[in-house]
């Protein structure tokens, strides 16, 4: 007989089998993805302990801390609900951001989130013990917490919090920085940046009447020509004396996604909005043609991917319609055409949805000055070509920092920082959601994870049911860890890579979806692929793709799931032990008709 050696006994996990072992998940964020969290983490998941850490006063993420004049979707309020709460009460078709904010609200309300949702607590440090295979949050929260108080006025305190698994739902737009423009601090007047607007919705200009009674004759600059830009260059056009709008790049504007529908139910081909009627709200309560609706907008929204491929037909086609778009909206001013129309392929960088804005500059109180800002002096702006004009009020709408750099320590094994990890030359991630090096800690819109067009809400949906599997899977297999393989990472490198090629991303033009914003950096904030690829790849976790570390932690860490040997159902006396034979838990397989033969 050959030689057997016997195992020795070790260390049982002193749990039954089924048993689900204590769970604690912390999220950061309470926008989108947080709230849904909030929803489906304590659905799925027994004997957990959850939190959601929100550093604003309020949840909603960028539609609460954003309150800039013009603030509206661009996409079509029912392709931007979740796909279990649809709203049948939207004002309109594009809905301005207080009208999301409350709908996020509503659905915090309704599944009664509050106790899961610590606002004002800002997430300042956290790092990984290897030992226990835990996080460790160190949080900042006021003192004594006022509504709508900034923090200027405001005594802070610090504690700690640990987790099993964290998921960052801090987003892609909640990081921002001034302009690097000479001077800049030298101005005297009003400096607005638009992700930081003071003033709130309603009248977008109360905030500024406490230094200036009137502004019908007042001169305001918009630097920028952003969605955030554009939208503010209309909602302040009739309401100042003279608007001045800086644009450093080119930008394909576009009609409004879903416009084809829009118009359908406007029965006006130039309608910029529609307002639903009471009938037609009336019509949504029939779940029938509610859903058709909803379907047929959302086919909409993901028949626009094709223009992405660099030989797809579409997107010749598209760049020729939306140049006569813009010519034609522009032709009291066909300079600002010629200015502000891209040579390079349309959706390399973010179009910009035409809300108003390309009507907006073409009248007599707005001037366009295409080129680069020379410097800020304190009086107004000096152009490249020297000449200078003087402002009351300058906004800058310039952008946000896409760099990952999320502005706190974030320290995974041996104390590496993420930002040192993500250092360059560009940020290497599994699918976006997971790093390694960082066990136990998975992002929302992190690297490659910002889906080109589509659903964005159903990218989130999907991402928090995958860590929600995760989570399961860490309780029922009695892991502590989580990692991706570094074969993983390396795969998905490669597949995002290859994938760029075909696309109008690969093609040499700058980017800030681009590494360095450089024309031949590597793609970096895209999904390698179409918004339902994102939704079919996070549909089921390929475990293989991950190492894990057992809370047993010796040799036979792989057979801690089986527990001590026991079920539940053994343990409690009051127990029902024959419960395989309740026809709810059996998969009864269908009896062939008679006459039916084999094949």
């Amino acid at each position: 007989m050959p030689n057997v050696s016997i195992p020795t006994a070790f260390s049982l996990d002193p749990s039954s089998i089924d048993e689900a072992r204590p769970m604690k998940v912390i999220v950061i964020g309470a926008g989108y993805t947080g709230i849904i969290s909030a929803i489906r983490f304590p659905q799925k998941v027994k004997n957990l302990d959850f939190v959601v850490y929100e550093a604003n006063a309020g949840v909603g993420g960028v539609w609460y801390s954003h309150r800039y004049p013009g603030l509206a979707c661009d996409n079509p309020a029912h392709c931007y609900q979740l796909t279990f709460e649809p709203n049948k009460n939207w004002s309109s078709f594009y809905p301005g951001g207080p009208e999301i904010q409350s709908y996020l609200e509503g659905v915090v309300d309704k599944y009664k989130l509050w106790p899961y949702i610590k606002l004002q607590h800002k997430v300042v440090r956290a790092q990984y013990d290897e030992l226990t295979g835990k996080w460790t949050l160190k949080i900042r929260r006021p003192k004594v917490p006022v509504q709508g108080q900034s923090e200027g006025g405001m005594e802070f305190e610090e504690f700690e919090d640990t987790a099993d698994i964290v998921l960052s739902a801090m987003g892609a737009l909640g990081r921002w920085n001034w302009p690097d423009i000479s001077g800049l601090a030298e101005y005297k007047g009003k400096l607005i940046h638009s992700a930081e607007w003071e003033t709130g919705e309603g009248d977008p200009l109360a905030g500024w009447r406490t230094t200036v009674k009137s502004w019908a004759s007042k001169r305001v600059a918009v630097i920028g020509v952003s969605s955030s830009g554009t939208q503010i260059v209309t909602a302040l056009q009739p309401r100042v004396g003279k608007l001045v709008n800086y644009a450093r790049s080119k930008t394909w504007m576009t009609v409004l996604f879903g416009h084809d529908k829009m118009h359908e139910l406007a029965k006006d081909p130039n309608a910029m909005n529609y307002q639903f009627t009471d009938e037609d709200k009336k019509g949504f309560e029939d779940p029938v043609e509610y859903l058709k609706f909803r379907k047929s907008l959302e086919q909409l929204m993901q028949n626009v991917y094709p223009v992405l491929l660099t030989d797809h037909p579409m997107q010749a086609h598209i760049r020729k319609l939306f140049t006569q778009y813009m010519k034609a909206k522009l032709a009291a001013k066909p300079e600002i055409a010629e200015s502000l129309t891209p040579d390079f392929p349309f959706g390399i960088r973010r179009p910009v949805p035409d809300s108003g804005f390309l009507n907006a500059v073409c009248q007599d109180n707005v001037e366009f000055e295409p080129g680069r800002i020379a410097k800020i002096t304190e009086t107004g702006i000096e152009a490249a070509d020297g000449k200078h004009q003087e402002f009351d009020a300058i906004v800058c709408a310039t952008g946000y920092d896409l760099s990952f750099d999320y502005r706190f320590p974030i320290l995974g094994r041996k104390g590496r920082d993420l930002k040192d990890e993500w250092s360059g030359p560009y940020p290497r991630t599994y699918l976006s959601i997971a790093t390694r090096g960082f066990p136990n800690w998975f992002q929302s819109l992190g690297p490659n994870g910002m889906v080109p067009g589509g659903s964005l809400t159903l990218g989130f949906e999907r991402l928090v049911d995958y860590v929600v599997e995760v989570t399961l899977k860490l309780q029922r297999d009695r892991y502590k860890s989580i990692e991706a393989r570094k074969e993983a990472v390396d795969g998905f490198d490669r597949f995002a890579d290859s994938y760029f090629k075909k696309t109008v991303y690969g093609q040499p033009y700058a980017s800030t979806y681009k590494a360095g914003n450089s024309p031949d950096g590597r793609v970096f904030v895209i999904w390698p692929g179409a918004p339902l690829h994102l939704a079919k790849a996070l549909k089921n976790p390929r475990w293989e793709d991950y190492s894990y570390e057992s809370t047993i932690g010796d040799e036979y860490e792989n057979i801690a799931w089986l527990g001590d040997g026991t079920t539940l159902a053994n343990m409690d006396p009051n127990a029902d032990r024959a419960w395989y034979v309740d026809p709810e838990n059996i998969d009864f397989p269908e009896v062939p008709t008679e006459g039916t033969e084999a094949t």
